[in-house]
């Protein structure tokens, strides 16, 4: 079996050498996971599911004066916050994604023309949680990895969707803004000074915690270091189409196109 694997392997990155679109187009190879994300009722699901269960869990909470999503934080006597990533979080992006598939064309590309659209939809669920916890007196947070140009059309964006986003100080905290870099512990912290955050809401590790790890077999085993968050005070949103998951794939290392389909092959798991 192990023989066979090494060998389809061989043949399948072969026959991309000899090739000039074979597995080469990133969007073909996104293709299902963009309609899983549009047209799938398991996406929906999971993305209710998500969101119904931390209203659930609000009261208890709210009720706990240790609850806290900020691990070796001291929450006591703080107003309660709860804070989210935008993209595939509350913004649905899976439109942009859909043309690059139909365009022929990847991420960066038509990116900028896409936010400044200011039309990405709500994830499902999101929306009615936030009113909900908003009305509760919950600070709303929003820690992005969007660049700070693109601050004005994401407030906008989120306003159209009637998402609560307050006045009184800066809730949304963009890349770059304030020398603010790609990871969002120093955002994180910085809203934990002041707030108990009962609740954080992303799509990628990096969301919830500063990972070093570079595997995906490191990320994987860092998930259940934190067994106690997930569920309850750390809520991930699904997102099949990017990710630093796929990055992890061959280590954060930028290589050929033909060497991420080997790397993808040799790590499919057959037993």
């Amino acid at each position: 079996m192990i023989r066979n694997k090494f060998l389809f392997i061989y043949i399948i990155s072969f026959t991309f050498l000899l090739s000039n679109t074979a597995f080469a187009d990133k969007n073909l190879e996104s293709l299902l996971a963009v309609l899983f994300t549009q047209t799938s009722a398991e996406m929906k699901a999971t993305q209710l599911q998500t969101f119904q269960t931390a209203t659930n869990l609000l009261d208890d909470a709210l009720k706990d004066s240790s609850w806290t999503a900020i691990p070796n934080s001291f929450p006591k006597d703080k107003p309660p916050a709860i804070i989210l990533d935008v993209d595939e979080t509350v913004l649905d992006n899976s439109f942009y994604n859909a043309r690059n598939i139909i365009d022929e064309t990847n991420y960066p590309e038509n990116w900028s023309d896409w936010v400044f659209e200011e039309n990405a939809k709500k994830i499902p669920g999101s929306l009615e949680f936030l009113k909900i916890a908003q009305s509760y007196g919950i600070k709303i947070f929003y820690v992005t990895n969007r660049a700070a140009e693109y601050e004005t059309a994401t407030r906008n964006n989120l306003k159209k969707l009637n998402y609560p986003l307050d006045d009184d100080e800066d809730v949304l905290l963009m890349k770059g803004e304030k020398g603010w870099e790609s990871s969002k512990e120093s955002r994180r912290n910085l809203i934990a000074k002041n707030y108990r955050v009962l609740m954080i809401f992303g799509d990628n590790f990096i969301d919830f915690v500063e990972v070093s790890a570079t595997s995906a077999k490191q990320r994987k085993n860092r998930v259940e270091e934190y067994s106690d968050y997930w569920g309850e005070k750390w809520f991930m949103l699904p997102n099949p189409v990017y990710g630093y998951w796929e990055r992890s794939l061959y280590e954060f290392q930028n290589i050929s196109e033909e060497q991420r389909t080997k790397k993808r092959l040799e790590l499919l798991e057959i037993n």
